[in-house]
C-alpha cells in the first residue's frame, strides 16, 4: 500500500493499528518520492541483536587515537 505523507499524518494511528494486525507494509510518499516504510515489528527472538539495543555506552573518547605517538616513534627506524 502507498500513501501520501499528508494522508498518513491524518490517519497515522489507524494505519499503525492496521499494520500491527498483520497488514501489509505501507510506503509513505512525499512529493512523489518514497520517504519512509511502515512495517510491523517482528518478534524479538527472531532478531537477537535487539536485546542489546540501548545497553552499551562509551567509556572513553571514541575519537581518541588507538595507537599512541610513542608507539609510532618506537616502530620508526
Amino acid at each position: 500500500m502507498e500513501i501520501n505523507a499528508s494522508e498518513f499524518k491524518a490517519k497515522c494511528l489507524a494505519l499503525i493499528d492496521q499494520v500491527h494486525q498483520g497488514g501489509e507494509a505501507i510506503l509513505i510518499r512525499k512529493r512523489g518520492k518514497i520517504v519512509a516504510r511502515l512495517t510491523g515489528e517482528s518478534e524479538p527472538e527472531n532478531r537477537p541483536w535487539l536485546v542489546l539495543r540501548g545497553k552499551s555506552q562509551f567509556s572513553d573518547d571514541p575519537y581518541a587515537p588507538v595507537v599512541e605517538d610513542e608507539d609510532i616513534q618506537t616502530l620508526r627506524p
